[in-house]
């Protein structure tokens, strides 16, 4: 199968394409890569990838000339879009009618909401599914508000953008105010409040209306931490694979509000990021329209969404179309670093500090 992996400068495209070419058999493929970035190392891992061409950015006007060409002169038969800008505009054209090849998308109303975290907030916020949270933008002047809702000890990040972009934990407000001032790319916060527990995700599969697949993991640690003030930099290093329903159950009641509200149809691969409380609630802090770096974990443990995806795009007579929720034996962790494939292992078996 000839499979077309774009924004391969990132590690989610890189992990996807592990997924496929590490731990699926379901059929020989030949993965093809973009990036818009020619320095990206994506485009030079030959062992992943059969060819590879830089392309314009998805909001330039030459980017569907040069994708359309590219599709066509190398008889790709599916896409695999992942950098988040470029799945809002595969989805806008896929709305109208105009993708040169087969991809799983989510209905462009859905992704456009889900890009905007204050947005998904408001609209889950009578669910008591999302933390206490107040949008605001950079030129905002008086924060009492903020504090008097959320007191002095709160998360502020973007409203838009993943990796934890522009996220810090704040204690007072001249911490807050040297973040926004040295933040200038950032127009819209969303200040929530803070959540000590787990870190939890939920994957989530959903094709032609139904809901397929769901998996569950716990991020822990992550790579290159200290670089950033809030310890998050979205690439996580240590973690663990979950069997939580209740956490799936929650991720679904919330992504049912969502469809209702947009009136998009249930399709697409959705992360539904939790942060639990002191009490081990968890809330929602965002939700992904795509996979996220660490999807080879998943499908080390067993639970390959990348095979998942494509079997389902390639119409595979032999996939099971009843739901599932992936299972992982007890205690099972992963360990990932940068150009490593990740370690899986029981975190009964981790080295004892002397």
């Amino acid at each position: 199968m000839r499979i077309l992996i774009t924004g391969v400068g990132g590690p989610t495209p890189r992990s996807f394409a592990i997924s496929l070419k590490k731990y699926s058999f379901y059929k020989r493929f030949e993965l093809f890569g973009t990036d818009i970035n020619p320095l990206a190392v994506g485009l030079y891992q030959n062992e992943l990838f059969n060819a590879t061409f830089v392309v314009p950015s998805a909001s330039h006007p030459d980017y569907w000339p040069a994708m359309r060409e590219l599709i066509a002169e190398n008889g790709i038969e599916l896409a695999v879009i992942l950098p988040e800008m470029e799945v809002m505009e595969w989805s806008r054209v896929k709305e109208a009618g105009g993708l040169p090849c087969k991809a799983l998308l989510p209905d462009y109303s859905m992704a456009t909401l889900l890009v905007d975290k204050a947005k998904m907030t408001d609209i889950l916020d009578d669910m008591n599914l999302v933390p206490k949270s107040v949008a605001f933008h950079r030129d905002l002047k008086d924060f009492s508000e903020v504090f008097a809702k959320l007191g002095e000890n709160f998360w502020v990040r973007s409203t838009k953008g993943t990796s934890g972009l522009g996220s810090l934990r704040v204690e007072d407000e001249n911490a807050l105010r040297n973040w926004i001032s040295i933040n200038p790319g950032v127009e819209e916060f969303l200040a929530s409040q803070f959540l000590p527990g787990r870190n939890l995700a939920c994957k989530m599969l959903y094709f032609n209306g139904k809901l397929l697949r769901t998996a569950c993991a716990e991020r822990v640690n992550y790579i290159m931490a200290k670089v950033a003030p809030s310890g998050i930099t979205g690439n996580t290093s240590f973690g663990r694979l979950l069997n939580e329903p209740a956490l799936v159950d929650t991720a679904i009641s919330a992504m049912d509000r969502l469809f209702e509200h947009t009136g998009a149809a249930r399709h697409g691969f959705f992360t539904v990021d939790f942060k639990e409380d002191a009490a081990g609630k968890p809330y929602i802090t965002e939700i992904n329209v795509r996979h996220v770096a660490f999807t080879q974990c998943f499908s080390a443990g067993g639970a390959n969404f990348a095979e998942d995806t494509v079997r389902l795009l390639d119409n595979d007579p032999d996939f099971d179309l009843d739901y599932r929720m992936y299972e992982f034996e007890k205690g099972l962790i992963f360990l990932r670093d940068v150009d490593s494939l990740p370690i899986l292992m029981k975190e009964s078996e981790l080295i004892a500090k002397r």
